[in-house]
C-alpha cells in the first residue's frame, strides 16, 4: 500500500474539513462538496416555497447545495463522507441519509477494518486458501493475508455479489455466507474474480463473517454512490 496519507485542515464556505493532502489518497467512499445554488437564483425556499426576505434568511444544505429557509434546513448532522470536522447544516431529506450513513462509519467500517476469515478462491481455480480479509485503515485497500498476500484497491472493484442462504418462497431470514468480487488489475483491462466463502468450523466465526459481509454490502452501495456523483 502506498504512503502519503497525511491530512490537512481546510476551510470551505460549508465549514472546516479534514481532507487528504493528496486527492489520490481520498477515501473511495467520499463525496465532493456540491456547488451551492446561487443566491440570486433562489428567491424562495426549495422545500416549502416560502419567500426569502430580511426576516426569513436562506441557508444552503451542505450535502445537496440547495437553498432552504431555516425551518427546512435546521438540522446539523455529521457528514463524514465530505470530511467535515463538525456536524453541518443539512435539509431534512439529506439529514436522514447522512444519519443512516453514520452507522456505517461508527460501526460497520470498524467491522471491515477488524477483518474476518474466509476461504478465498481465485478465478476458476478449484483450490481455496484460508485468508484473513480486512479493509485498510485508509479505506483504500482490501487486504488479504494467508500463505499468499493480496492488496486490492477498492476503486478497482467493479462488482460485488453477496452470497446468501436460507431464503424461502414465503419469506424468512437469510444469512450471508460469502461473496464474489471482481476487480480490474491496475494497468490493464483484465478482470480478476475472487470468491469468498465463510468457514463452517466455529459458530462464532460464521457470525463474524456474516457481519463482515453485511458491512461489505453497505460499503459497496456507498462506493457505487461515490462513482455516480
Amino acid at each position: 500500500m502506498s504512503g502519503g496519507d497525511g491530512k490537512k485542515l481546510v476551510r470551505s464556505p460549508s465549514g472546516l474539513r479534514m481532507v487528504p493532502e493528496h486527492r489520490a489518497a481520498r477515501s473511495p467512499f467520499g463525496l465532493d462538496e456540491p456547488p451551492w445554488v446561487p443566491d440570486k437564483e433562489c428567491p424562495r425556499c426549495m422545500q416549502c416555497d416560502t419567500k426569502f426576505d430580511f426576516i426569513t434568511r436562506k441557508h444552503h444544505c451542505r450535502r445537496c447545495g440547495k437553498c432552504f429557509c431555516d425551518k427546512c434546513c435546521s438540522k446539523k448532522v455529521p457528514l463524514p463522507r465530505m470530511c467535515f470536522v463538525d456536524p453541518v447544516r443539512q435539509c431534512a431529506e439529506c439529514a436522514l441519509v447522512s444519519q443512516k450513513e453514520t452507522e456505517f462509519y461508527d460501526k460497520q467500517l470498524k467491522v471491515l477494518m477488524n477483518g474476518a476469515t474466509f476461504f478465498v478462491t481465485l478465478g476458476t481455480s478449484d483450490k481455496s486458501e484460508l485468508m484473513v480479509c480486512r479493509l485498510s485503515n485508509n479505506q483504500r485497500y482490501l487486504v488479504l493475508d494467508g500463505d499468499s498476500h493480496y492488496e486490492i484497491e477498492i476503486i478497482q472493484i467493479s462488482t460485488v455479489q453477496i452470497l446468501t442462504e436460507g431464503f424461502t418462497p414465503g419469506g424468512g431470514n437469510t444469512r450471508a455466507i460469502g461473496m464474489i468480487l471482481q476487480y480490474k488489475v491496475p494497468g490493464s483491462e483484465e478482470v480478476t474474480q475472487m470468491k469468498f466463502t465463510a468457514g463452517e468450523d466455529f459458530n462464532c466465526n460464521r457470525k463474524l463473517s456474516a457481519s463482515w459481509l453485511a458491512a461489505m454490502h453497505k460499503a459497496t452501495k456507498l462506493l457505487y454512490e461515490s462513482r455516480d456523483q
